[in-house]
């Protein structure tokens, strides 16, 4: 790909092509595929995006795991669980997210259910633009007493420069809607223009050979870079490309 003129038509193509429920069975996005209820959904599509970095077959597996450890019924887990349920999770563990981890979670979902229908809200009461979203998100949701310090990694933020990969995939999850099957678009307080494209060190490399960003590091600044890149070819839309640029990068191995 050489002609930039021929990127935009390039680039819709591989959208085409993966945009596709195909794609669905190799990629996290499967585990809250599982599940119809919209609190499942916002539920197991949190855990499979927050453990979203490494092999997606142990991302999915681990997140399946979980699932069941749920009894497959994350939402009614979280808000009534026994002392005989949360034993059950004494043994689970992903990479660097432990028991300790995810008994704060389930108490962050437990107190923000409490008073929403839906983890949207979460997002949505801290300000208008995706920054501010982030940014809001991170503090609300370590605004419970005893936070463990350590759990502060699992949940990024624009203020500490973070691309903030895994959430801008899962809101991308959450708020993307077309005719293809693949995200959810349960959620409609928050616009496909908004999202900003997630970023890892594959989706960066791939843009960076095409030229769409041109910062060294990959951090916040750049996925803003990459997303305004993005808007050129759709401003309605453009976190759609995020099917093209990861495929090519770790499907196609550009």
């Amino acid at each position: 790909m050489t002609d930039p003129k021929l990127l935009p038509d390039f680039l819709n193509s591989k959208v085409d092509e993966y945009n596709h429920p195909s794609f669905i069975k190799e990629d996290p996005i499967s585990v809250p595929h599982q599940f119809s209820k919209k609190q499942d959904i916002e539920i197991a599509g949190l855990f499979a995006a927050i453990f979203a970095w490494g092999n997606r077959t142990t991302i999915i597996n681990k997140s399946t795991e979980l699932m069941q450890l749920m009894d497959n019924a994350p939402y009614d887990f979280c808000m009534n669980p026994t002392t005989a349920a949360l034993k059950r999770l004494m043994k689970f563990k992903h990479r660097t997210f432990n028991t300790t981890d995810l008994l704060y979670f389930i108490s962050f979902l437990q107190a923000h259910y409490s008073k929403h229908k839906s983890l949207e809200t979460a997002f949505t009461m801290h300000g208008k633009s995706m920054e501010e979203m982030l940014t809001g998100f991170h503090n609300y949701f370590f605004s419970l007493e005893h936070t463990p310090e350590r759990t502060r990694k699992h949940i990024a933020t624009p203020a500490r420069q973070s691309a903030c990969k895994r959430l801008n995939m899962y809101l991308r999850w959450m708020v993307r809607q077309d005719d293809k099957g693949v995200d959810f678009g349960i959620w409609k307080n928050i616009s496909p223009s908004q999202l900003i494209c997630p970023i890892d060190l594959h989706v960066a490399r791939v843009a960076r050979r095409f030229n769409l960003i041109t910062r060294k590091q990959t951090d916040w600044q750049t996925a803003l870079e990459l997303t305004e890149q993005l808007k050129k070819f759709d401003k309605d839309d453009p976190v759609k490309y995020d099917f093209a640029l990861f495929s090519l990068g770790v499907i196609e191995k550009y």
